[in-house]
């Protein structure tokens, strides 16, 4: 850990960080709600308005934008009762999974599956006589539950240090989290302007908990962080499935399951007061809480458990954080280079993944290794099957 100043805490070095983000830090550790200070986390880059792998901890407000508008994405993992061998056929298994659930954006379910009914029924309770899919425009939440979606979403059986079999998952609250995030972070922009207050990036407008649309947006936030949950859940059923219709009929697979947000806020008690605390791209890291911090797509990732580091408000990185945007990595890497990098992995070899590649990401051994005053590595995981949306 390194104080840079009084109100920016940093878990990784100084010079590791981009300038553009360093300004983003900046910026939020200004804001005149910003309480004690900005955790800045070891796999931190550039964001939309804030800087992805921070944790900010604020009074009486909250910046919508921090959130980001894939609200409550986050990892599944699943510990089985399997090893390697257990699982000759890689390919059948991964051209099974991509039957199952849908991925890549915009594409969903076109019925909505006996295992999902239950929860879209709780999430219709939850919101109650309003209809989301009218007043957020999209044509139907229902058939999102239980896809995928695109860019760093992803599905993998891995094997860990012991040839144990996980399955993991990586996703969020799709096409309704997003139109719910891009509303309120509009209607904060609106109110900023209204009253006349400059802001050092339009994308930190914030809400304070006495205007009309802070009671609203942590509804419908709940909402989405919930649904994001019940995601994973839905996808990683018919995950489980799928490994079972290649295994013997009386093996139980699931041993334990890990489910954790990284792009959430929610009121926590720090240094003696509460407060909101906003992760964006960083997990919940209290003493033994269980989580999984994911490399990218031909790396390690890790099964891991809370140190409650208190200047980071409890909390750790959400995964290797990118190097350099989807733009340059197609300019840096070629398809060749993907194909080497996933020696050994079963995937679907496309071009479309280029931006995907290993090297587009930080160094995920450096990101735990700068983390370590945040958490215990569990386990070590390495995948044999990737599976991705375009």
């Amino acid at each position: 850990m390194e104080r840079l100043n009084e109100k920016i805490v940093l878990f990784l070095p100084p010079a590791s960080i981009e300038a553009e983000a360093m300004k983003q830090i900046k910026n939020i550790s200004e804001m005149p709600f910003t309480f004690k200070h900005v955790a800045v986390m070891p796999d931190c880059h550039v964001g939309k308005g804030a800087t992805v792998g921070t944790v900010i901890a604020t009074k009486g407000a909250v910046i919508p934008a921090a959130v980001g508008v894939d609200i409550g994405c986050g990892m599944i993992a699943v510990k089985t009762s399997l090893h390697r061998s257990d699982l000759p056929d890689l390919k059948a298994i991964r051209e099974g999974i991509e039957r199952r659930i849908p991925m890549s954006a915009g594409r969903f379910n076109t019925t909505i599956s006996a295992s999902a009914r239950p929860r879209i029924e709780e999430l219709r309770t939850v919101a109650g006589s309003r209809n989301l899919n009218k007043e957020f425009g999209t044509k139907s939440w229902e058939l999102e539950l239980g896809s995928l979606g695109g860019g760093n979403h992803f599905i993998e059986v891995c094997v860990d240090q012991d040839d144990r079999i996980w399955l993991t998952l990586h996703s969020g609250s799709r096409g309704i989290g997003n139109k719910i995030g891009t509303f309120y972070i509009k209607a904060a922009q609106r109110v900023m302007s209204a009253k006349r207050i400059n802001l050092p990036d339009h994308d930190l407008a914030y809400l304070s908990e006495n205007h009309e649309h802070f009671d609203q947006y942590l509804t419908d936030l709940r909402w989405a962080q919930q649904f994001a949950l019940f995601n994973r859940e839905e996808m990683m059923d018919r995950l489980i499935a799928e490994i079972a219709s290649h295994v013997p009929t009386s093996t139980k697979i699931e041993r334990e399951r890990i489910n954790c947000h990284h792009n959430f806020t929610q009121i926590e008690n720090h240094f003696g007061q509460n407060v909101w605390v906003t992760r964006k791209g960083a997990i919940q890291a209290k003493k033994g809480q269980k989580a999984m911090i994911p490399g990218s797509m031909g790396t390690r990732s890790y099964i891991v458990s809370g140190l409650e580091n208190p200047m980071a408000f409890h909390s750790a990185p959400h995964g290797a954080g990118r190097r350099f945007s989807r733009t340059k990595a197609r300019q840096r890497f070629s398809f060749a280079d993907l194909q080497r990098s996933m020696e050994g992995i079963e995937f679907r070899a496309k071009k479309e993944f280029i931006d995907e590649i290993p090297g587009a990401y930080k160094d995920i051994d450096e990101v735990m290794a700068n983390a370590g005053e945040l958490i215990a590595i569990d386990h070590t995981l390495k995948q044999i099957i990737n599976v991705k949306g375009e």
